[in-house]
């Protein structure tokens, strides 16, 4: 049937393959759905970003792709076009409504209740990030709380954000440690080869590392002030112009290919060594060439409408 046809013809470029921890998919017995994907605000950039929501909406899920060129799957009997591979991780809800409380701050700068703060007509599925487990729970580590009544009402607390996001760092040093994760110089290449410089690497290495991870869910502004909490060192832009370029390329799904043709970045150099000549060259180089003509004079062109000379 046409129906059918039609629906076998969209279905490859809506499924994925989704690598996901078992909570994802299970379905507590009182609820009829599973888990939704969702678009909600990215907190580092502001777009749009693809978000997975638990079946109970306790729990939200980042999800990244790992993509590359000509990769397809193969589902069943049927060829998945999409070769995009699909990683579903745990996500701290509190990185999401952050941006929306630091806006409210710089706006209204009053106590305000979460269900007022955190909304957004661009993307209303927000407010389902409140529903998780973990949001009211921990709103007391970014925000200032009031209570009247029955209802709470808060304000975003800058000093109280930078000491919650410190310990996430210090977290994130110690998880580091212990999968062996290579930080600093000891990452060489695209493909993370370690080196005798991975047990050099110093707690500011690792906590400078751990900054840049955090940074990537956390607004520009906010990723400065903790760089600044952190009390880290500024790298100079001479000393981060020394490292060799494998070190300064960023890391991707694709593999980063070295450059065919070295010469053109020496082609300015004014300092050329001058090069020895072998002994044909010098037993030419004797030749009396006068009344010669230039090689190149063999191949030029000729002049139209011009005799030649008898």
């Amino acid at each position: 049937m046409p129906g059918k046809k039609s629906r076998a013809r969209e279905s490859p470029s809506t499924q994925w393959v989704l690598l996901a921890p078992e909570s994802v998919v299970d379905t507590p017995e009182k609820i009829n759905s599973g888990p939704v994907f969702t678009r909600l605000r990215n907190p580092k950039t502001a777009n749009g970003a693809l978000y997975l929501f638990s079946s109970d909406c306790k729990q939200v899920y980042e999800v990244k792709a790992f993509d590359e060129d000509h990769h397809s799957w193969f589902i069943g009997q049927s060829v998945q076009r999409d070769g995009r591979l699909m990683f579903v991780t745990p996500l701290d809800p509190l990185f999401l409504v952050l941006p929306y409380l630091i806006n409210a701050s710089e706006k209204q700068g009053k106590f305000e209740p979460a269900d007022q703060v955190i909304k957004d007509e661009d993307f209303p599925e927000c407010a389902n990030v409140l529903k998780c487990s973990r949001t009211l729970q921990s709103l007391h580590c970014i925000t200032d709380e009031k209570e009247m009544g029955d209802r709470k009402f808060y304000k975003y607390n800058r000093e109280k954000t930078l000491v919650w996001l410190k310990k996430k760092a210090e977290q994130t040093v110690k998880a580091l440690k212990c999968a062996g994760v290579s930080v600093g110089g000891g990452v060489q290449s695209s493909v993370l080869v370690r080196s005798k410089q991975v047990a050099e690497a110093t707690e500011e290495d690792f906590l400078r590392y751990a900054h840049g991870l955090l940074s990537e869910y956390i607004p520009m502004g906010l990723s400065e002030e903790l760089f600044k909490f952190l009390e880290l060192p500024v790298i100079s832009a001479n000393t981060a112009s020394s490292e060799p370029a494998s070190k300064k390329r960023k890391l991707s799904g694709k593999v980063v290919e070295a450059e065919e043709d070295y010469t053109k970045f020496n082609s300015d150099s004014k300092e050329k060594k001058p090069t020895k000549m072998t002994a044909a060259q010098k037993s030419l180089s004797k030749v009396d060439k006068s009344g010669m003509k230039n090689m190149s004079a063999f191949f030029a062109s000729k002049t139209k409408g011009t005799s030649k000379s008898p």
